[in-house]
């Protein structure tokens, strides 16, 4: 059984779907999807994502910023939200993150009116994503009181550290799917607060290997893995801090 905490670290979660590329993208898509997500996502408005690609040239890797349009679809308290772009959804939900229980069929909602609308041939990729925001109490504490996961300093090495940034990979189902565990320091107010994101993204690396049809059933597998790693990774002085309910 899971852990529940009244005061969970989730900042953001989001689950993200790019479909295998339809040529050309239908702009009545955004439409038909609102339609059917209207009563809980009323707010509409375009946005623009940058995002970071390469490609390869006689010069060399070139690196370009890719401008993509997306419409994302806000509830009334502008927590929760459905963006669709060209051959994209992403469901998202902001802070306070409620549950499991109430985040899945959300995504179940988003995913189906996009399946309606678009009719997709299939999927290139699917991620789960999870941002949790960590702050304790001091200017100087001991991260491994808090943390099985966290940046190792040898006796040898000065101790006095400043920001940090560690990381790793860890392969599921042989290799078909990965979790990148991410633990960066950050920046709080008032200083008087040692800040640390724990960055937990669960994503599908084959592309195409995960059918329309066993999307639900990936995306199940995607949490409980990620909420294996993310009690892994703490302690139980943050379980106090998150204050765990049963």
């Amino acid at each position: 059984m899971s852990r529940k905490y009244k005061e969970p670290p989730i900042v953001e979660a989001v689950c993200e779907f790019r479909f295998q590329p339809s040529s050309p993208w239908d702009i009545t898509i955004p439409g038909l999807v609102f339609e059917k997500i209207q009563k809980d996502f009323p707010n509409r408005e375009p946005v623009k994502q940058f995002e970071i690609g390469f490609s390869s040239t006689e010069e060399g890797v070139q690196q370009q910023v890719i401008t993509a349009d997306r419409i994302r679809f806000l509830s009334q308290d502008r927590k929760s939200m459905v963006q669709v772009g060209p051959d994209l959804l992403a469901v998202n939900r902001l802070k306070p993150y409620v549950s499991w229980q109430a985040f899945e069929p959300m995504i179940k909602q988003g995913f189906n009116a996009y399946l309606e609308s678009a009719k997709p041939k299939g999927i290139q990729r699917i991620g789960l994503r999870y941002i949790n925001r960590i702050e304790i109490p001091g200017e100087r504490i001991k991260l491994e009181d808090y943390f099985e996961f966290y940046p190792y300093i040898g006796e040898k090495l000065p101790q006095e550290v400043g920001p940090f940034i560690v990381g790793i990979q860890i392969g599921y189902e042989q290799l078909r799917d990965m979790l990148k565990v991410l633990l960066v320091s950050v920046e709080t107010s008032p200083p008087q607060k040692i800040g640390v994101s724990l960055d937990l993204d669960y994503f599908l690396l084959k592309p195409g290997s995960v059918p329309l049809t066993e999307v639900f059933n990936w995306i199940k597998l995607a949490h409980d893995n990620v909420e294996e790693v993310f009690e892994a990774c703490i302690k139980e002085k943050l379980r106090q801090m998150f204050q765990e309910v049963s």
